[in-house]
């Protein structure tokens, strides 16, 4: 006969197989031989579109997927996504990077590799269940189906009674009409029944409607209340929706109302930005930023973070000089800096830049105010309308993403505007919406060289357009030989930042 071996789960007990056999067929009976055949802790699901393989510790497919999910929940039977086998066109497939390629995972000390690979895994998982990505699922709608249902699903406060909208059936004369409701999350009740209506599972996480009337049981359907049984700022569940041979499935997602954070923005460009910067050892070049602003916006406010090792003073109306310890980096400046911003909107700019006849904010917040989805828009720094676009790979679930850069390269022109693209990272010379940089934010580990970290950071949360018709000067470079001993970055500061991107950003490579 040979020899056998369990891969899927370790058996330990006798007749452990055939009591599990039992039991996942007894929680999945309703679609056992019509959608899916059961083997222990392994189901073959059949679709329409493609046959996959799964094991109960991995997930299901396309429109049966909550349906299966919701069983399993129920019988307390959980998913573990990282034991999902890679068959179909569905799973997440390991990732490469193609021409100039850093593989990040060779930064981190070989001693190291192993603990770190475990605690990075765990907070991945963590990030998942964080972000909720699972609120997005792929549901597809019965072709020719009699019931009429909210296939987007619809959002319910937690713990709050809710009518679920636009629930009926559509069906010919039948002498009894009978539907079957049911929830994982929450439990279910209609009003208005009569004596004639039986309801069976009032209050309970499964409702049966039965009535000789569709016109009453669609009457009966409308006054259908969903209350979710637990209190989560941001959840879903699934309601599983059945008449006869006709099934359907939506989402129901559990969210708190989130109270609107709104700024004042006054009556000029003045009382809608704060112009801001941070420093090192260069108040000279700061003197000239800082004049060069005045010439052409005399009340408008200027913050600035200094980590200088001496720090000196900074004069001028209506400057806020923020010290620092000594030598905190770049990134840290900025937090700092727009930490303090109470204005809408902020202009940052690099210390040794000079305003001109073009550096129109103006113009930057007309742009803004005319496309409220933007969240950042880049000028030029004298001819070079610095851009660039990110292309992300999720990639491996264990192995990570992959993540490559294209200097000059957009998305699309932004409508409206020709001289301005969609684009996913600008220059240092940006107008940004205050509120949407904050909850990026700079990471303060970046201390000399940073730049495209941020947009990485941003990417997927931060809409972004560089036009190249509003402009900056740059001062003209002077050497300063402490100056340039902290700014330029060392092999080991390379190193300890592609082992930052290895683990926060969850990066198998980057090309650049």
């Amino acid at each position: 006969m040979g020899h056998f071996e369990y891969l899927a789960m370790p058996f330990g007990l006798v007749n452990a197989p055939t009591v599990l056999q039992a039991f996942v067929n007894n929680v999945l009976r309703a679609i056992l031989g019509r959608l899916i055949i059961a083997n222990v802790d392994d189901i073959l699901m059949r679709s329409d579109y493609v046959v996959l393989y799964y094991t109960i510790v991995g997930v299901a497919h396309l429109r049966h997927e909550a349906q299966v999910s919701l069983w399993l929940r129920n019988a307390e039977l959980f998913i573990c996504r990282d034991r999902r086998k890679k068959m179909g066109s569905f799973q997440r497939t390991a990732c490469s990077c193609a021409g100039q390629t850093t593989s990040l995972m060779n930064s981190v000390p070989k001693d190291q590799i192993e603990q770190t690979l475990k605690r990075r895994a765990e907070e991945y998982r963590k990030h998942q269940i964080r972000m909720n990505a699972n609120l997005d699922v792929l549901l597809i709608a019965s072709s020719h189906s009699a019931l009429q249902y909210p296939i987007h699903g619809f959002t319910v406060e937690p713990l709050t009674k809710s009518l679920i909208p636009g629930l009926a059936v559509h069906a010919q004369t039948r002498t009894l009409y009978k539907v079957t409701l049911s929830v994982s999350r929450g439990i279910l009740s209609v009003e208005g029944t009569t004596d004639m209506d039986l309801v069976e599972g009032q209050g309970q996480n499964k409702l049966n409607i039965s009535t000789k009337n569709v016109t009453q049981l669609n009457l009966l359907l409308s006054q259908v209340s969903y209350t979710s049984a637990i209190y989560h700022i941001k959840t879903k569940d699934f309601a599983h929706f059945i008449f006869e041979d006709n099934d359907a499935i939506f989402p129901i997602i559990i969210k708190r109302t989130s109270v609107p954070v709104l700024y004042d923005p006054g009556t000029d460009v003045s009382s809608q930005v704060t112009v801001t910067t941070k420093t090192f050892l260069r108040y000279k070049e700061l003197n000239v930023l800082i004049d060069s602003i005045r010439k052409y916006y005399k009340d408008i406010k200027i913050i600035v973070a200094d980590d200088s090792l001496k720090p000196e003073r900074v004069d001028g109306s209506n400057v806020e000089h923020y010290i620092m310890p000594p030598a905190q980096g770049w990134f840290a400046g900025r937090n700092l800096a727009i930490s303090q911003v109470t204005t809408k909107y902020f202009l940052w700019v690099d210390d040794d830049f000079q305003f001109n006849s073009e550096t129109r904010i103006e113009s930057l917040v007309e742009i803004m105010e005319a496309v409220p989805e933007l969240d950042i828009v880049g000028g030029a720094v004298g001819r070079n309308a610095f851009y660039f676009k990110l292309v992300y790979e999720e990639g491996d679930i264990n192995e990570g993403g992959c993540l490559s850069r294209f200097f000059g390269k957009r998305h699309s022109p932004l409508p409206g505007y020709p001289d301005c693209s969609l684009v996913d990272g600008v220059v240092n010379f940006f107008l940004a919406r205050t509120d949407s940089v904050r909850r990026v934010g700079f990471d303060p580990l970046l201390k000399r060289v940073a730049h495209s970290e941020f947009f990485m950071d941003g990417l997927g949360d931060l809409l972004i357009a560089s036009c190249g018709s509003i402009k900056v000067d740059h001062q003209r470079a002077v050497t300063q030989g402490e100056y340039t001993e902290y700014r330029t970055q060392k092999e080991s500061d390379g190193t300890r930042k592609q082992a930052l991107h290895f683990f926060k950003n969850h990066f198998k490579c980057i090309t650049f």
